[in-house]
């Protein structure tokens, strides 16, 4: 990778993690603004703070009894129908991080957050992104592998984290992609292919998410780049994410406001 590639760490986690998930401080400032985000960047409404934890390291804490409190019936629900124990930490571990987040930010008890669905950008729907009822706050949540991805704002935002794929996944996938970013990827040594198609599926995926339309959207229209620094779609901010080795992670979070949206 030349030099202007995103840091990467063989730490547990990224610097944004504030440790174990029973704590409410690290990245939520005292305040209660999102903080952790990019490096530079004071204001919350252009830099989502951000979370990234290790599963392995948390889910203990996650299936415990007053951890499991916290949650919905729904929400334990959906967590013990996976029949993987991995794939159950992976949804214990997020879902708890999100609540005791979103808690600390709106100063209410994690049991009490009130989740709703946005409506569908695409077909109007009751079926949109998941959202805080009012959106006082923002937030995304993404998981791969050993990781949950976490981002917090008072816009519109999406993260979006991924294990490095398989060679054979890229040459099958990459298809879908805008042209430039094929051309991008293609153009580099096969050693680096998975590299660069990892970190441009993150962006592309946090960029659909904060818009609301996910793979709703045909992923070939929008250009964020498969090279070392993100394009930025018009009114929007992309930003790649230090994570372990063999993970891609991106935030996106939009710069223009709405009438009606003010921060808290």
């Amino acid at each position: 990778m030349t030099s202007g590639a995103p840091e990467r760490s063989n730490s547990p986690v990224s610097q944004a993690d504030p440790g174990p998930l029973a704590a409410a401080g690290g990245a939520v400032g005292s305040s209660g603004e999102p903080s952790g985000g990019q490096a530079g960047a004071a204001d919350p409404a252009h830099a989502p703070g951000t979370l990234v934890l290790r599963v392995s390291a948390h889910a203990a804490e996650a299936a415990s009894d007053e951890a499991q409190a916290l949650l919905s019936p729904e929400e334990r629900e959906r967590a013990a129908a996976f029949v993987r124990q991995v794939d159950r930490d992976r949804y214990h571990v997020a879902h708890v991080a999100l609540r005791r987040r979103l808690a600390a930010l709106l100063d209410i008890d994690p049991a009490a957050v009130p989740f709703t669905r946005a409506d569908c950008p695409v077909c109007g729907g009751p079926h949109g992104r998941p959202s805080v009822a009012g959106d006082p706050v923002h937030f995304s949540l993404s998981h791969a592998g050993d990781l949950v991805a976490l981002a917090f704002a008072y816009a519109p935002v999406g993260v979006d984290v991924e294990e490095y794929p398989a060679l054979s996944t890229v040459e099958q996938t990459a298809g879908a992609l805008h042209r430039r970013e094929q051309q991008e990827i293609t153009a580099r040594p096969e050693q680096e292919r998975t590299a660069a198609f990892a970190r441009c599926w993150t962006r592309k995926e946090a960029y659909l998410k904060g818009l609301g339309t996910g793979l709703g959207e045909d992923p070939s229209i929008s250009y964020v780049s498969a090279l070392e620094t993100p394009a930025s779609p018009d009114g929007w901010r992309l930003a790649d994410l230090p994570v372990p080795d063999g993970y891609a992670a991106a935030t996106a979070i939009r710069l223009t406001r709405t009438a009606d949206e003010s921060t808290p």
